[in-house]
Parts: structure tokens; C-alpha cells; sequence
């Protein structure tokens, strides 16, 4: 598993600037978006969040899972390490290395289920993530001498 992934400052447990956002978009492209950012906003108590790019970015700690941006005719759910994540229902769009996004539009939503278990699958992979990163840091006490096992 790749453990590098990206970290941002200023991550919080909720930002009101957030909310500011959603109120300043189209009400029923808004009103899709919201509902999407709130499914990461509950995905645990470690759920931080911010404007990353001018759109809101959920991460945990500060290192962003998904996100959820407005355009003119549509709204994009999209995954930071979306490439990695298991799609059977084929909601994924998008070609990069790491990023998918699902695309969804009024009149034209996707399967909830299978966008619920995406978002559930995004918040998984990246604390797994970071549970790697930190089992491979050396801030681990080197074993003295006095504490081996002389047994073995």
C-alpha cells in the first residue's frame, strides 16, 4: 500500500466556511452536494474537514479521503485514492493515477447504496493509510539489551 498521499493544514472537525459554501452555490446542485459532504462529515469522529482548491475536502487528520465540488450542470464526489477503491457498480469516473470522481446531476443521482459504500471504502483506505505510515515510522525504541528475551 502507497503511504505517501496528501496532507493539508487547517483541517478541523467543522469549518463554517464549509457551510458559507454550499449557500453560495445553485440551490439544486447545493442541495446534492451537501448531502454527499455530510456522508463524509459522518464517516467517524476523526472526520476533519476544509476548503482545499475552493471546494470542500473531508480528510482524516489532515489527510484528505474525498471531496465535493459544484460546476454548472453537475456536482463531482471524488475520491483522492479513487483508483484504489473496489467500484462493482462502475460509479467511478476518471483516468489519473490516484483521483476518480462519481458525477452526479439532478434527475440523474447515483445508485445511493453503491455511492454510500464508496465514500465508506474512501474513509477505510485512507485510515489504513495512515495506520501504515505510522507503523513504519522509526519513532519506535530500539530494543536494549537488557529487555531481550535471552530465551529465544
Amino acid at each position: 500500500m502507497v503511504t505517501s498521499f496528501l496532507r493539508f493544514n487547517g483541517a478541523t472537525r467543522h469549518q463554517p466556511q464549509i457551510d458559507r459554501w454550499f449557500e453560495s452555490r445553485r440551490p439544486e446542485l447545493a442541495v446534492i452536494a451537501r448531502e454527499w459532504f455530510s456522508q463524509m462529515r459522518n464517516c467517524g469522529q476523526d472526520v476533519t474537514e476544509l476548503l482545499h482548491d475552493g471546494h470542500p475536502t473531508a480528510c482524516v487528520e489532515d489527510a484528505a479521503f474525498g471531496y465535493v465540488n459544484v460546476f454548472a450542470t453537475h456536482v463531482n464526489v471524488g475520491f483522492f485514492h479513487g483508483a484504489s477503491l473496489e467500484d462493482s457498480s462502475l460509479l467511478l469516473q476518471g483516468t489519473g493515477r490516484f483521483m476518480r470522481h462519481v458525477k452526479a446531476r439532478p434527475g440523474a443521482l447515483p445508485e445511493r447504496a453503491s455511492l454510500e459504500a464508496l465514500i465508506r471504502a474512501a474513509y477505510a483506505d485512507i485510515k489504513a493509510r495512515l495506520a501504515a505510515e505510522k507503523d513504519l515510522r522509526p519513532n519506535k525504541s530500539p530494543e536494549r539489551a537488557d529487555q531481550r528475551d535471552e530465551s529465544a
